[in-house]
């Protein structure tokens, strides 16, 4: 899509004459003149020369005109809500005011007054989402005009920057004025803080929000959605979900309520595996009992920062069981190594409780078993996850907790190279980081020791037992086309593939989907869950005829998409062919209706057996042996997805060059080891000779073992576009 159309379909109608004017910029760029005028150049000569006066009335109107009306434009909105806040919150404190009034103040009035309360509530609901939705757009609209200025100097440099080059001026320029830098974090803190203050007060929510005595009693389970982000929508993302939560901000110094000013706090993981990532390789296989060791921590080190040493272990069943207990930073090292028993920690537990409490024996055992799985497995720091954590919760309700992870950086924390380590053999973490106070991006790490993921990572925890509203918003959140569903994503698994490759030999899934567009249309992100959910429904039913069950769950199509249209479409055709063969069906269908005389939900005979005799459209579909087509259509020949130009990834052709050039490796020292050997054997030493014939002939054989199965694998790549990866088992 060209950049004028993107411009132009991303435009807010009510802000368009504000937009960066990039017809006009084109047209004094001459662009259309110039294209005509390389293709013209040499019959008519009718090229007009670039001039300073050209340069300067396009540089003008680039620098002076249009950046300087976007940046003015952006400021204003910006302060127009910041104040619309600012009054917003004046009427919430004066309504806050109220409720502290005694008892006695209050007059007969008292039910007029609540009810205008509360439509001034709705009132400011309503306020508070065209504020939101406002900072959405603005945030869209700094980033299309920022776009539209590089695009220009871009344009300029190519056509017109052989003797003036406009793109460092511009860079100045942008890099003073702030509306492309812009951070609405305070202000959506300050949002997010009414919201909740409303919600509290109107009735419906109050409902929502009050807790459950019984929940209580009973242990919550949770259901994990993990999802990327791409930071285009980031804003888009946080401004959905403040409706709905607030913002809670971690903050060491207080428990109370922290103010807009209060940023995000960087979290720090610090993964421990041994040299042969036995953790990881369980942690990809899906192992049952697979376990992952860290320690982690908020903000910086030198802060004085709590850290925690974890460990959770994944049970086959899905569950899993965490382990969880505070260390001080100078007895970690020890406490690795096995020096250090934890012994101050269980003395001031065995002094305050006792030590038969059972908060001295989960601790004490606890810790045994952390410390000699540690010590079982060689387990030492390898890796650092360091991240900005936004988390949204209800305070006093946890049916669903969200937390979006911004700036993922990987650093590699390991001392595997002798000559080279990245952390000093005898510390459990690196200095240079923490003594520097180094933050993201981490400009100071050498080039193959870091890895920033490009993506932002959200995490939805809903409760079980949340109610049907709940999970309705939670859904349309995880529908869209905002985010990437990653289920089973893994930071931990995640660092080590992209950093210790060569230290590895099984990767997760989701690594080639890095290097794809993770954007989507929303009309297209639309109709493809429009079609998931209907499919989801059929097959339902297609198990519930099999079982002979008639409880599965209907779906109905939204208005407008391409399931509801083709749904109409045969309903439409079905009523057509009913009426016109209606004559012909009279007599089948007094034996039809004899048999569908089977109360639902009980099936006869063999139909609660063989999906044969089922009457659902899985049952039915497999009852035809042939398929009727229409008139003028053909069966094909192929798959849909075997036709088209052959498009083979590039990993595909990665994967099996280095295993070729791994075997041709073993290939070439057999080789070198046999002529050694018969070079090295004397003329009787018939021993050694046939030693070394054997293994010329291994070397041999491997050598042409592995250019046929490359040769193959090729083939098939080029042939059906999917190719295959050189299995060593195959070699």
């Amino acid at each position: 899509m060209r950049f004028e159309q993107c411009l132009e379909s991303s435009i807010y109608e009510p802000w368009r004459s504000q937009y960066i004017d990039y017809s006009k910029l084109k047209k004094l760029l001459r662009e259309d003149e110039s294209r005509s005028g390389l293709e013209s150049a040499g019959s008519s000569g009718l090229k007009k020369d670039w001039t300073e006066e050209d340069e300067g009335a396009f540089v003008d109107e680039l620098v002076n005109v249009q950046l300087e009306k976007v940046n003015a434009f952006h400021n204003g909105t910006y302060k127009s809500l910041r104040d619309r806040t600012s009054d917003c919150e004046s009427e919430l404190q004066r309504i806050a005011g109220k409720e502290k009034i005694g008892d006695h103040e209050k007059s007969k009035s008292e039910a007029t007054i609540e009810d205008s309360d509360d439509r001034i509530l709705r009132d400011m609901l309503e306020r508070l989402d065209g504020i939101t939705s406002e900072i959405n757009e603005l945030e869209k609209y700094s980033r299309i005009n920022f776009t539209g200025f590089l695009k220009a100097a871009k344009k300029h440099d190519r056509r017109r920057g052989s003797h003036y080059r406009v793109r460092p001026l511009l860079q100045v320029r942008l890099a003073a004025l702030p509306f492309n830098s812009e951070d609405y974090s305070p202000l959506l803190y300050q949002l997010s803080a009414m919201y909740s203050f409303v919600r509290q007060r109107m009735q419906h929510e109050q409902e929502q929000t009050s807790p459950d005595p019984e929940s209580k009693e009973k242990v919550a389970t949770y259901k994990s959605h993990k999802f990327w982000v791409h930071p285009e929508n980031l804003l888009e993302v946080k401004t959905y979900i403040l409706r709905r939560l607030p913002v809670l901000v971690y903050n060491p110094q207080t428990t109370k309520a922290v103010d807009g000013g209060q940023h995000d706090p960087r979290i720090t993981s610090l993964y421990l595996d041994n040299p042969d990532f036995f953790l990881y390789a369980n942690k990809v296989g899906k192992t049952a009992g697979a376990s992952s060791m860290r320690l982690r921590w908020f903000g910086h080190l030198d802060a004085k920062a709590e850290i925690y040493l974890e460990q959770k272990i994944t049970e086959e069943s899905g569950d899993s069981e965490e382990i969880r207990f505070p260390i001080k930073t100078k007895y970690i090292q020890d406490f690795i190594t096995g020096q250090y028993k934890m012994g101050k920690s269980l003395d001031k537990v065995k002094e305050r409780q006792g030590d038969q409490s059972d908060a001295f024996v989960r601790l004490q055992s606890n810790i045994e078993s952390v410390q000699s799985f540690i010590k079982d497995k060689g387990l030492q720091p390898m890796l650092r996850a360091n991240y900005t954590r936004t988390a949204f919760q209800i305070p006093g309700n946890d049916t669903v907790r969200i937390s979006l992870d911004t700036d993922v950086a990987f650093i590699r924390e390991d001392s595997l190279d002798q000559e080279r380590p990245c952390r000093d053999p005898h510390d459990w973490h690196r200095t240079d980081i923490d003594a520097k106070e180094m933050e993201f991006p981490f400009l100071g790490i050498r080039h193959g020791e870091i890895s920033r993921f490009p993506y932002a990572l959200l995490e939805i925890k809903v409760r079980e037992d949340a109610k049907r509203k709940t999970n309705e918003w939670v859904g349309d959140l995880m529908d869209s086309h905002l985010m990437k569903e990653a289920p089973r994503f893994s930071k931990f698994v995640h660092g080590v593939a992209q950093l210790f490759e060569d230290y590895v030999n099984s990767f997760p899934f989701w690594l080639s989907e890095l290097e794809t567009d993770i954007r989507r249309d929303p009309e297209t992100a639309f109709q493809e869950e429009q079609e998931k959910k209907a499919k989801h429904a059929e097959d339902e039913q297609a198990v519930g005829s099999f079982i002979g069950s008639r409880n599965g769950r209907s779906f109905t199509a939204a208005v407008g998409s391409p399931v509801a249209k083709s749904m109409g479409a045969r309903i439409q055709e079905t009523t057509r062919g009913s009426t016109d063969k209606a004559d012909e069906r009279s007599d089948a269908d007094e034996d039809k209706d004899a048999f569908h005389s089977t109360p639902a939900g009980k099936a006869r005979g063999l139909q609660s057996f063989f999906p044969s005799f089922s009457r659902s459209k899985y049952g039915r579909s497999h009852q035809r042996d042939t398929v009727r087509l229409p008139p003028g259509v053909q069966e094909p020949g192929r798959l849909s997805k075997a036709s088209g130009p052959v498009q083979v990834e590039p990993k595909v052709w990665l994967a099996n060059q280095r295993t070729f050039v791994k075997w041709q490796h073993i290939s070439v020292l057999l080789a070198t080891l046999s002529l050694s050997l018969y070079n090295a054997a004397g003329e009787h030493n018939n021993v050694a000779r046939g030693l070394a014939i054997a293994y010329t002939l291994i070397a041999a054989t491997v050598g042409v073992r592995l250019l046929s199965q490359i040769l193959k694998k090729t083939a098939n790549a080029r042939r059906v576009g999917a190719g295959g990866y050189i299995s060593p088992g195959a070699v």
